[in-house]
């Protein structure tokens, strides 16, 4: 009978009655899967649900015995822990939400993957912070390496934008930064004057060991909450965007001579004499390239791409040159320019306005007429550009075969799309996105929303820069097979598994994505490109496709451009808003001068700082997109929109509406006509009675039920619940 009894007990459910190795293999697990916590005999017990009295009296000797061989850890109050030695990494945190946060490691190579770490694991650490972090050697229950931070090496950011909330003792700023998951803590003596809802910027001082939140100062009051002005000012603080150019560049700036001397002149190839203009948006001021055009004697012609000769005006070791390395770029909210160099340059002296002499770096082509470049000529030049045409005018010209240069602009137009036909025959990716621009009254308030036309025109003027980068690239590269120091720009391969994400999602829309090998990507994207055009959810799937992509970053180890299929490729056409393109222009001069190779080192460093201020830009430039998104459905007429879902979160599911290309976010709290399970893997919502399924692609009617100005999103719901 007490047999009977005995195994009747040990195999009841949630036993855990193990052999000796069995049970030393359990605790070790469980140690190294709690790297650097101790635990006592009787807490192991509890921890791992042993119930069955034989197997609970064996931990403490078999927990002694593996500290005897080393594979745990005692302390003298015997305690246990994991002796595993665990990794030592350094990377950036990307604080995903309040719970906890990823570290993207600087060495990939040295992990598996990105670490995941809980929030109480931080030590205070906030997104795009430097960190070292001790990587636990067992993958938590996600199945993700974790770990924790053991040192903030650099902070990111010390100030951030947010609103004032102020109660009778204290104060809360409540930062507009999504991935700032903390308020911050201010005296009331602080608030340097800001009032109850106030955007100000605020400056963290303290944060100790064991308080929930930071504290900080207020250093400046940008205004009252949801006003253009305050807004945009607060998205440029956010980011780090200066309001205005300091006054020693400028200084230097206005100091330089508008004369161009005739021993300049005689240093360059002259193009005053062959017909040359400008196309460029009906609102630009700083035009850096230009185009010139002639036949040659032979039939074929010669086709010029001229730019701006920024690097003669300014110089290294000038103010000048250190603010444009510090801006890196220009930036281009949706009211205004940020621009990299002072107005002096870039809408004056660098700037190719017509019917003035201008100094200029060149890319000359020898065409044949069907655009096949049988030679090429780079160095300085001078032009004297004829025409300023906006993108509209010189459409119109080529659709009316009338007009200023009708006739040159028509042949061009052809060239163009010839050596498009080529870029994409030899495996270009063409990636059209959507941009939208809004009519802003004088106050700032948008009025209307469209979607930015891309014509022949536009194209006319991309495929010449490309050409022009794209040979001055090789230009450098084929000096010395590549062993001299320059800055391309490269995109890499995209990582198969991700594309065949993208690809199950595209399935969703009914277009099927066939990429058998790497050879065929290219030619399997442009297909579906080319299918989604105007159709509802081309904006979705574009933007799917490019986050699946690899980054185009500016390096100068020498690899290829994957998306434009070019072995070599630089930014040379825009050195009055890129600084990459100063850098470009410096080193080429120095290598036509027969110059030898520079230092590595610290243009690499540039080429890494150019990346991170381009994709600082970039977000600078989605946020003031968003607040007016946000701001244009507030105040857009209450009705139901049809809308697409681009994307399901275990919050929410993100619908882009059809009509103005806003996404907002249905919360899965508010869907209260079933309780819905998130299916990471295959992105989508089931509801857990109906079996209803949400996910990404489906057609969808909305309702906007609120905007948050400060936090720039749109909540939406489902019409009638019926997704």
């Amino acid at each position: 009978m007490g047999r009977n009894s005995r195994k009747k007990s040990t195999s009841r459910k949630g036993s855990k009655s193990q052999n000796s190795v069995d049970l030393s293999r359990v605790l070790l697990k469980f140690l190294n899967a709690h790297y650097g916590e101790q635990y006592n005999a009787k807490q192991l017990i509890k921890k791992l649900e042993i119930r069955d009295s034989l197997t609970k009296g064996a931990v403490e000797p078999t927990l002694h015995r593996m500290a005897q061989d080393g594979l745990v850890s005692k302390s003298p109050r015997n305690y246990f822990s994991s002796s595993a030695d665990p990794d030592f990494i350094e990377g950036k945190v990307d604080f995903v939400n309040p719970r906890f946060a990823f570290i993207i490691p600087d060495d990939p190579e040295k992990t598996d993957g990105d670490i995941m770490v809980k929030e109480a694991n931080l030590k205070q650490a906030l997104h795009g912070d430097k960190v070292r972090v001790m990587v636990f050697p067992m993958k938590g229950k996600t199945g993700k390496q974790e770990g924790r931070v053991l040192e903030i090496v650099k902070r990111d950011r010390d100030e951030f934008v947010g609103r004032v909330e102020i109660s009778p003792r204290f104060a809360f700023v409540v930062p507009d930064f999504r991935k700032m998951h903390k308020d911050i803590f201010v005296h009331r003596g602080d608030l340097n004057g800001a009032k109850h809802n106030e955007k100000v910027v605020v400056k963290l001082t303290e944060w100790r060991d064991g308080d929930k939140n930071p504290t900080g100062t207020v250093t400046q009051v940008l205004g009252k909450a949801g006003e253009h002005e305050v807004e945009i000012h607060s998205i440029m603080a956010e980011f780090g965007l200066p309001f205005e150019y300091p006054a020693e560049p400028n200084a230097e700036a206005e100091s330089i001579s508008d004369k161009i001397l005739s021993k300049e002149i005689a240093k360059r190839k002259d193009f005053r004499g062959v017909t040359t203009f400008t196309i460029d948006p009906d609102d630009a001021k700083d035009f850096d390239d230009a185009i010139s055009y002639r036949e040659l004697e032979n039939g074929n012609l010669e086709i010029g791409v001229h730019i701006a000769d920024v690097t003669h005006y300014v110089k290294p070791d000038t103010a000048l040159e250190k603010e444009a390395f510090h801006r890196a770029t220009s930036v281009y909210l949706v009211d205004r320019t940020i621009p990299m160099l002072p107005e002096r340059l870039s809408n004056g002296l660098c700037s190719l306005r017509p019917n003035e002499d201008k100094l200029t770096f060149a890319c000359v082509f020898e065409m044949t007429r069907d655009a096949r470049v049988v030679d090429h000529w780079i160095g300085r030049t001078v032009i004297h550009s004829d025409r300023r045409f906006t993108y509209d005018d010189a459409q119109g010209n080529i659709d009316s075969q009338s007009g200023d240069f009708f006739q040159e602009l028509t042949l061009l137009n052809e060239m163009a799309k010839k050596i498009r036909k080529k870029r994409f025959d030899h495996g270009a990716v063409n990636f059209e996105t959507v941009e939208v621009k809004f009519d802003l009254d004088e106050k700032g308030t948008p009025l209307g929303l469209r979607v930015k036309e891309r014509k022949d025109i536009h194209k006319l003027i991309e495929e010449f820069m490309l050409l022009a980068n794209k040979y001055v690239a090789e230009f450098v590269f084929k000096k010395r097979a590549g062993r001299d120091t320059f800055v391309y720009r490269t995109h890499d391969a995209p990582d198969m598994d991700r594309l065949d994400t993208f690809a199950n999602f595209a399935t969703r829309f009914g277009h099927k994505l066939e990429m058998q090998s790497e050879a065929k990507i290219s030619g399997a994207l442009n297909k579906l490109m080319e299918e989604i055009q105007g159709k509802p959810e081309q904006n979705v799937l574009e933007q799917l496709a490019i986050r699946s992509m690899a980054k185009a970053k500016y390096t100068t180890d020498p690899k290829g451009h994957f998306g434009l299929a070019f072995a070599h490729y630089t930014h040379f056409t825009s050195p009055i808003r890129r600084y990459p393109d100063m850098m470009v222009h410096r080193l080429l001069q120095h290598y036509l001068d027969n110059g030898k190779s520079p230092e590595v080192d610290p243009w690499e460093k540039k080429c890494e700082h150019s990346s991170e201020r381009e994709k600082n830009a970039a977000n600078a430039e989605r946020a003031s997109i968003k607040y007016k998104q946000v701001e244009f459905m507030a105040l857009a007429e209450e009705k139901d929109y049809d809308g697409i879902v681009s994307g399901v979160t275990e919050w929410g599911v993100f619908v882009e509406i059809t009509e103005t290309k806003c996404e907002g976010m249905v919360r899965l709290q508010t869907m209260d006509d079933d309780y819905y399970d998130f299916d990471e893997k295959n992105m989508r919502l089931i509801g857990s009675r109906t079996k209803k399924m949400i996910t990404l692609g489906d057609k969808v009617l909305v309702r906007v039920v609120n905007t948050d100005i400060d936090r720039r999103t749109i909540d939406l719901e489902f019409v009638k619940n019926d997704a």
